[in-house]
């Protein structure tokens, strides 16, 4: 499996799920943060693999480049001299140097763009082991707390019908109280950050707004 497949498939991974599923989920997201962890430094190292070889085919462009323009002008100064055979061979030269600078030009648009896909997920996989993280904790206190409940159900099966279902009711609204106030921390905390991200964009715009105006009455900015 190749490296962008196993990072998709990491992108993709419903947590929950695999935390609903697995016998031991401590075990289970440990492995999941690590694997993240793991796939993102080779994501990281592959871009800068990526980004560097775009630089060295951008170079070998602009070396075609300039040899084409020199042949070029190799070509004028021969037939200024009436040397018409030196010229063919100069154009000749300047042919095979464009030739090779968009060769080169095509393979670096499909290094950018392969750069552009290894950045993108870089990003992805970042939010997503960030995720992992920031959810770990909560996930795993939901599956203990789902554990518990199955145990006392049993328990009061085995204590008898008449008392059990009050009782697993009880247990029931209690699990379900907890896990509404844990949800309800989690969306004040995005809620937060998400804030916090529109009032550095609304300041930036301020800012922008501010130079603007001083650039239009001859104002220091």
């Amino acid at each position: 499996m190749g490296l962008l497949e196993r990072v998709s498939t990491l992108i993709r991974a419903n947590l929950n799920d695999m935390i609903d599923r697995a016998e031991e989920p401590e075990k289970m997201i440990k492995q999941v943060i690590l694997d993240m962890e793991n796939q993102y430094l080779q994501v990281k190292t592959q871009v800068a693999v990526s980004i560097a070889d775009q630089h060295i085919l951008e170079k070998k462009r602009r070396e075609q480049e300039d040899a084409a323009k020199d042949w070029m002008r190799k070509a004028e100064a021969a037939v200024e001299k009436t040397q018409d055979d030196l010229a063919r061979s100069a154009l000749d030269r300047y042919q095979t140097a464009q030739r090779l600078a968009q060769s080169f030009q095509e393979q670096v648009n499909d290094q950018k763009s392969q750069v552009e896909t290894l950045k993108s997920a870089l990003i992805k996989l970042e939010q997503k082991l960030d995720e992992a993280k920031s959810k770990r904790e909560v996930l795993l206190a939901r599956h203990r707390r789902s554990v518990a409940l199955d145990k006392a159900a049993k328990a009061q099966v085995a204590l008898g019908e008449g008392s059990k279902s009050a009782t697993f009711d009880r247990l029931k609204d209690r699990v379900h109280h907890t896990e509404a106030t844990a949800s309800a921390e989690m969306d004040l905390l995005h809620d937060d950050v998400a804030e916090k991200l529109n009032r550095l964009d609304r300041d930036s715009e301020v800012e922008r707004l501010l130079t603007d105006l001083k650039a239009r009455k001859g104002l220091p900015a």
